[in-house]
Parts: structure tokens; sequence; C-alpha cells
């Protein structure tokens, strides 16, 4: 019998894994300070593995990290002379992105955004602003490829303290769409399951699944 036992695991460096979807995205941030613009922005659809790899560089950088309009809260003056990360850069107010993308100019500033898309795409609409945002190079993180997505399940599956045979991954890599949300939702509905965590029980999960959503 399976507890319903569930434990967050904190990132760590040792957890990224490098592929054909992230690896520009590594270099540039690993390469820091060295071609490192004031600011650049790191963007990629949701569970690409973006808020993971900026928060490693914010811990080896020394960085403040806020999240969207966290960057209202704060005083600029407590970031002057600092890297500073951005999750969800796009939910920030204009005023806030402003002041930091002026911080990041300063001695020893560096701004590092994250996002779901580049910034000359995001709403914002002070001028000023607007210009900084569409002149800010970028740097993509694609959707999860084989490699990310095998990565992505192992760590959900061991956050359920699961152990998945290396067919069973390869398996559902296969059968799922390729994103973090899937990969949750599979690891998910198996621990559910009373049936041993296994390729048949797989089989059988997704394909009720299908016939749910086909319904």
């Amino acid at each position: 019998m399976r507890l319903p036992l569930q434990a967050d695991r904190p990132a760590r460096a040792e957890d990224l894994v490098v592929s054909d979807s992230n690896r520009a995205a590594v270099t540039r941030l690993a390469a820091w300070p060295d071609g490192f613009t004031p600011v650049l922005a790191l963007h990629g659809p949701a569970g690409c593995g973006k808020s993971h790899l900026a928060r490693l560089w914010a811990e080896r950088t020394g960085a403040v990290a806020l999240d969207g309009v966290e960057a209202a809260l704060i005083d600029p003056l407590e970031l002057e002379g600092r890297p500073v990360l951005l999750d969800d850069a796009d939910q920030a107010d204009d005023e806030s992105l402003f002041h930091l993308f002026n911080l990041a100019r300063a001695p020893g500033g560096a701004l590092l955004l994250a996002s779901g898309v580049a910034p000359n795409l995001w709403p914002h609409v002070l001028p000023d602003l607007r210009s900084r945002l569409d002149a800010t190079p970028a740097v993509a993180i694609s959707e999860p490829d084989d490699a990310i997505l095998s990565a992505i399940l192992r760590a959900r599956f061991a956050e359920r303290s699961i152990s998945p045979t290396d067919d069973l991954i390869a398996y559902l890599v296969r059968r799922i769409d390729r994103s973090a949300q899937a990969a949750a939702q599979v690891v998910e509905r198996l621990d559910a399951d009373p049936r041993p965590v296994t390729r048949a029980t797989a089989r059988l999960v997704l394909d009720a699944a299908d016939r749910d959503t086909q319904a």
C-alpha cells in the first residue's frame, strides 16, 4: 500500500539536465558576468525549466530574487549595485520595471527577466519602458525534449517516493503531451492507482484518461 505522501524538493544544480532545448540559455547564464548585458530575458513555455535555471543563476551570483508583482513592494535602494532576478517579469507594473532597468546599469547591477514570452511581446505601454523591452536581448528555452521530459517525470515520481523503471519513463515520454503539466498529471494518476506503478498500469491509466477525454 502506498501512502499519500509528497515531498517538495528544492531546485539543485545537480538536478539540471542540459539538452538541445535549453543549452543556449544554460551557456549564456553560465558565462555571467562575461558577455552578459545589463539586462537579459529568459523565456519559454510553462514547465520548460526557466525558473529553475534562473534561480540557480540567482543563487550563484547572489542576486535578489523577486516574483512579478513583488517588484512594486521593495525599496529600489535595497537593490542598488546588486544583480536582480525577476521571475514572472511580465506581471510587474511599468514603473517598477523601469526602475529595475535603470538599476541594472549601475556598477554591480544586472537584471535577469524570466517569463513565458519575450519582452517585445509584453503589454507594457510606458514609452521609455517600451523601447527598453523591445531592445532587451532574449534567450529562449523550448518545450521539453525527451531528455528534459524524462527528468521532469523522474522528479515528480521522486516527490512521491516512487522509483520508476527506465522502461516506464520511456513509455510515458512517448505517450504524454510534451509539458511539465502533463508529466505531473500522469504521475499523480499513477500514484493514486492501487496497482503497482508499471508500464502495464501506465497503459491502462492513460487509455482510461483518453476515453474520458473523448466521452
